[in-house]
């Protein structure tokens, strides 16, 4: 069935641009993530990556698909646009000026962009200047990574990652309007999908040296699939509100009176609050790592990493938090239940047994704050799962990065809301979708 759905979505002209048009900016941004910065030895810093592979730095290298150990053109990736996103959103709640712009319509979305496009630079380049301080001062196998550490090598390198992820930026503002799906969340996905060849070999090679054992390997499985069900469960879950039309006579004819449900879904904030909170964590922490040479000779801040570091219980508690605030706070975006209630008083709709108006408002804000919280929750202990076994199973992080609950939540979720786009354009000219009984369901 779904190898019909496909041959049916290329026969679609306009569907079978979109699909070209997809794949030609994600072959481009995984060649991009292979061309390394001016002034690095690759062979060194290719020695390096085994030790770096753990902790945060590998939780960052995985949002990028492995371009921040490369030191290519796209190591920073695309999480400088969403710690931008983050602080614009945050801003609007606390600056009236903001807060006005997002209400007001194409242009001040159009303004909003803009300024988001403006923070990624500056937040590119901060990044960047970390990061090639971090990579300078780092020794491999065969030498120094940074053989002549000169002021060229850092301007160049800084312009070099900025540059990248203003391009990344730009591609995925391109794939949301040109192509199939949203095109930042869709760049992170393909740089996960693009670390399990690998990482699938690396468990192979650990289970064969002895070094992973045959109930840790079980483990790792049985993980993979419970989330990956569970996140398709929690991500297709809602909760239908039953609605009625009254009915008009207008001439000889009547309208309304039918019953139809208002579905509000249990996790309506998609994936995006795990990339925020991931993205919220890592700032900071990462820029702490890259700015200092040896922070461990440091006490204040070998303190910080030793007790609030990737890991440690503050990292959970922090991360859980986050996940269940950013959950609230991009439902809150997303859907407004006072316009809802407004729009079903319009066109005489009403809840069976609720007044309509602002009564009909605070009942389904009631409905979707109880809903959200038991999302929230299930992102929450799915994200923080894999870390949990980390410690008790012992397995090695660079695996529990990879087949953890973060990016497998991520994985799911881009690549729903994918189908749901594909389908809705099979649907629309008398196809199938990807499934004959029932239908993906939509936003």
């Amino acid at each position: 069935m779904i190898k019909e759905a496909i041959l049916n979505a290329i026969k679609i002209p306009d569907l079978k641009k979109k699909f070209i048009f997809t794949l030609t900016m994600i072959f481009i941004y995984r060649l991009g993530a292979h061309i390394p910065t001016p002034g690095v030895d690759p062979i060194a810093l290719k020695s390096l990556a085994g030790t770096m592979a753990g902790g945060l730095l590998g939780f960052a290298n995985m949002f990028t698909g492995g371009a921040l150990f490369e030191f290519s053109i796209f190591s920073l990736g695309i999480m400088p646009y969403i710690s931008a996103s983050i602080i614009l959103q945050l801003l609007a709640v606390v600056i009236p000026q903001l807060e006005a712009l997002m209400k007001e319509g194409e242009y001040g979305r159009r303004k909003i962009t803009q300024y988001t496009r403006y923070g990624t630079i500056v937040l590119s380049m901060i990044q960047a200047i970390g990061w090639s301080i971090y990579v300078s001062n780092q020794v491999g196998a065969t030498g120094p990574v940074v053989p002549e550490k000169t002021f060229m090598f850092y301007l160049v390198a800084v312009v070099t990652m900025t540059c990248g992820t203003t391009f990344l930026m730009w591609m995925g503002e391109q794939i949301t309007e040109r192509g199939i799906g949203n095109g930042i969340s869709l760049l992170i996905f393909v740089g996960i999908i693009s670390r399990f060849p690998q990482a699938l070999y690396e468990t192979y090679r650990i289970f064969t040296m002895g070094e992973l054992g045959l109930f840790s390997l079980i483990a790792i499985g049985a993980l993979f699939t419970f989330i990956t069900a569970a996140s398709v469960v929690i991500t297709e879950g809602h909760r239908k509100i039953p609605i009625q039309y009254a009915k008009r006579i207008i001439g000889r004819k009547v309208y309304g009176g039918a019953g139809t449900s208002l579905p509000l879904r249990v996790n309506s904030a998609g994936v995006m609050p795990v990339i925020f909170a991931s993205s919220f964590l890592m700032f900071p922490m990462s820029m702490m790592a890259m700015f200092s040479r040896d922070y461990t000779a440091n006490k204040f801040l070998a303190w910080i990493a030793l007790h609030m570091g990737y890991g440690s219980v503050f990292w959970f508690v922090a991360y859980s938090v986050l996940i269940i605030l950013f959950a609230y706070f991009y439902t809150a975006i997303q859907f407004n239940p006072k316009d809802v209630a407004d729009n079903l008083k319009k066109h005489g709709g009403f809840i069976p047994g609720i007044r309509p108006g602002k009564t009909t408002a605070q009942y389904i804000d009631f409905i979707l704050t109880r809903i959200t919280l038991a999302g929230a929750i299930f992102l929450a202990l799915i994200s923080i799962l894999p870390d949990f076994l980390v410690i008790y199973l012992k397995l090695p992080s660079r695996l529990t990065n990879i087949f953890g609950g973060t990016s497998i939540l991520i994985i799911v979720g881009v690549a729903l809301d994918t189908m749901r786009q594909i389908e809705s354009h099979l649907l629309m000219r008398h196809y199938d979708g990807f499934v004959k009984r029932g239908r993906i369901r939509g936003r």
